[in-house]
């Protein structure tokens, strides 16, 4: 890290943060970007430039505060500020609002000093900034990850006088893009249940665009954005971001007629507040942004390595994630010792490595209106408990998951007759059900106690290498009578909430080192980064069907690695019998993440058991390139309306690569493309294994990349291959 440089041939060569005192900016210095802000004569903290690399802060001009451009444009409207509060003569996108004793409610932030440290093998800028006149102190954070040009940052707010002051907005950052005239161009995600993470674009004219989840969960959509400018000189251009949060979140992005463009988010204000009491801080959730000059494939490089790097436990991260079997579409709530030891025998032989017994298996669980919260093994399904099927799935070589869904909690359940209390709800208002359940309130204290023990004691006492983490349902009725009876303000429970899940997760990995576990919340509704720090992979969608998950895994793909993304093959589409879809187009698509097989196995033929084993080892042989390699999309299934879709993945060394290729449909016979490869080494000659041909062929990189790879998907319709590439 670079903190005291002092000449301009040092300053260009390092990467870290550099503070310019003649200046008085900050340079933060990555590989390919350069990030700079500084202290304008009154104090104010300013955005100064984002972009490609720089040599020096004399690259740049003096922070200040921009000139007033008439009284309905006063200068702090239009500074760039990095940290722009609601108060003053500011009329753009704030960041924070605050409420003192006295009913004051804005702030005047000012800057008060800084500090430069490592965490984590990352260096990291503390910046803090006080209230001019009340006792409110506020830490910035900037973390920098500068092999993969991103920033993380976050904000802390601490109380530091004897009144207490409500916070009523506390996003995570402001992020300020170069001025710019030019149409820019702002990529999104947006889903429902079914149909998650699908690619959204539109024309960023001047304006604001709201994104927003206010479920109590992050959502199908994922806080994500990217910005470029197609069809310019800055086109392979793209500044991208994403909120580490799994709870309800916004971000809005304001574009003014002066071609400026501001990118705000955080935890969403709606129904916010949280009470700083004397002494007390609040700590917003991270948010990790970036600058790509090689386009979105190259955004995706730079998350998916910081994600294997930095986010996810380290303990399973180290390790390939295995093959998985889930047992729910095979037997739904009708599980016992027999039927799930049937399917584990067969999941074994075709080469599955962890075997997941899905909902079922607890007290009174015959369908989804009862059980949820007794979380204890049902003695009429399971009279000798677990431990014999447990072991013999360990006995055939598989590790044992099991499903649950402790945030919920059915009306008929032991444990909703003995604490009705410990639902969210309001004292005169109906409890509304939703899936014939109600939400725990996971921000109570006793409520974390009864999670952690009950799911604690169940992992210990079974051997259980695998938790399947649910959650089906919104929060409703967001009412806590007995922390307002304590003077609480309930606001708190949005935040409350997913500080509970994370410390109940914390607490499990904790007290058992090796348990993996998977974030599920009706398919993929929860898979931001806040939840990767405690979770292994995500369930990316209840929906199955292979066209429907080339869009959502396209999607999902812009945040999740490969090594995160669970996906499955089943007996999807339900509608096979008059709409085949080939076993191996089934598997292609499932490959590209973290292999799953959800089918009933029991109706498989030997001839579909026999291609799958074949499939399964085949993934085990490329897996270390999907779960951990660098992914490239060649062909969108978005642009291309479905019909193709293409994915290549290579190793960081560029010594191996996998292509996928997938043709949905081909009414017209036409021959497949030749797909141009990336990432390759142009002077390597490549060994080329399609499965099909009886010798292999050999291509320099240079050939694949600029020349192309014929495709051998032949003129049907659900064709798929998957072309395998080793250095000589």
């Amino acid at each position: 890290m670079s903190s005291h440089k002092s000449s301009l041939q040092s300053q260009w060569l390092a990467t870290g943060i550099f503070y310019a005192a003649e200046q008085k900016s900050w340079l933060l210095t990555t590989e390919e970007s350069t990030y700079a802000l500084g202290i304008s004569p009154e104090g104010i903290l300013v955005h100064q430039y984002w972009g490609r690399r720089l040599a020096s802060a004399t690259d740049l001009p003096l922070p200040q505060v921009h000139r007033e451009h008439g009284s309905q444009d006063p200068g702090l409207t239009l500074t760039m500020e990095e940290y722009p509060p609601f108060g003053g003569l500011r009329y753009g996108e704030t960041v924070a609002k605050a409420t003192f004793s006295d009913g004051t409610r804005d702030l005047d932030l000012r800057f008060s000093t800084y500090q430069i440290t490592e965490i984590e093998g990352l260096p990291e800028l503390h910046i803090i900034l006080h209230d001019a006149v009340y006792p409110l102190e506020v830490l910035l954070t900037y973390r920098v990850d500068t092999a993969n040009d991103l920033i993380i940052r976050s904000a802390s707010f601490s109380n530091k006088g004897a009144e207490r002051i409500t916070l009523e907005r506390a996003f995570s950052a402001a992020w300020h893009l170069p001025r710019q005239f030019e149409p820019r161009r702002i990529t999104s995600l947006a889903g429902k249940w079914l149909s998650e993470t699908r690619l959204q674009e539109r024309k960023l004219v001047p304006g604001s665009v709201v994104l927003e989840n206010l479920r109590g969960i992050s959502g199908a959509s994922i806080p994500w954005f990217a910005i470029d400018a197609p069809g310019t000189e800055y086109a392979s251009e793209l500044y991208f971001g994403t909120l580490a949060w799994s709870g309800n979140w916004t971000l809005h992005i304001n574009t003014s007629i002066w071609g400026a463009t501001a990118i705000t988010g955080g935890i969403h204000d709606f129904d916010f507040a949280w009470q700083l009491q004397s002494g007390e801080s609040f700590t917003t959730p991270e948010f990790v942004a970036g600058f790509a000059n090689d386009g979105f494939n190259g955004s995706r490089h730079r998350l998916h390595r910081y994600i294997r790097q930095h986010v996810l436990p380290a303990e399973q991260a180290r390790q390939p994630r295995p093959v998985l079997y889930n047992s729910w579409e095979a037997t739904l709530f009708d599980v016992n010792e027999e039927g799930q030891i049937a399917l584990a025998e067969r999941a074994a032989k075709m080469g599955v490595e962890l075997f997941v017994m899905d909902d079922g298996w607890f007290p009174a669980r015959i369908t989804d209106n009862a059980g949820l919260g007794d979380w204890r093994v049902d003695p009429v399904k399971f009279p000798n408990g677990l431990l014999p099927l447990v072991e013999r799935v360990k006995a055939l070589g598989m590790q044992f998951g099991i499903w649950v869904e402790p945030e919920m909690v059915n009306p008929d359940s032991d444990l909703y007759r003995a604490h009705p209390d410990w639902v969210y709800h309001f004292p005169l208002r109906p409890r509304n059900e939703s899936r014939q359940q109600l939400v725990l309130n996971v921000g109570r204290a006793d409520v974390q106690a009864y999670l952690l023990d009950i799911l604690s004691r169940l992992v210990a006492e079974n051997g259980i290498d695998f938790i399947k983490w649910d959650m089906n349902r919104p929060i409703s009725e967001p009412g806590w009578p007995e922390y307002v009876a304590q003077g609480g303000d309930a606001r708190e429970l949005w935040v409350r909430h997913v500080e509970g899940v994370y410390a109940i997760m914390d607490g499990l990995r904790q007290r058992h080192p090796q348990l993996a576990i998977e974030s599920c919340a009706s398919g993929g509704h929860r898979a931001d980064l806040g939840i990767l720090r405690r979770t292994d992979q995500v369930w990316t969608s209840d929906n199955t069907h292979p066209d429907a998950r080339l869009f959502i895994q396209e999607g999902s793909s812009l945040i999740l690695p490969g090594r995160v993304m669970s996906d499955w093959v089943t007996d999807s589409p339900n509608d096979r019998r008059v709409n085949e879809i080939p076993l191996s187009f089934r598997f292609h698509v499932a490959m590209m993440g973290m292999l799953g097989i959800g089918g009933h196995l029991l109706h498989w033929s030997d001839e579909d058991l026999t291609e799958a084993a074949h499939w399964i080892a085949l993934y085990k042989q490329i897996r270390h390139l999907v779960q951990d390699g660098d992914q490239y999309w060649l062909l969108s299934p978005t642009a291309t309306e479905g019909v193709l879709g293409a994915v290549e993945c290579v190793a960081p060394d560029a010594s191996e690569a996998v292509v996928f290729a997938y043709r949905r449909m081909n009414p017209f016979q036409e021959e497949s493309p030749r797909l141009r490869l990336q990432g390759l080494r142009p002077e390597t000659l490549y060994h080329i294994n399609n499965g099909q041909q009886a010798q292999e062929e050999i291509r320099s990189g240079a050939s694949l990349m600029h020349y192309g790879l014929q495709l051998p998907l032949g003129n049907s319709s659900y064709a798929s291959c998957v072309v395998h590439l080793k250095a000589q």
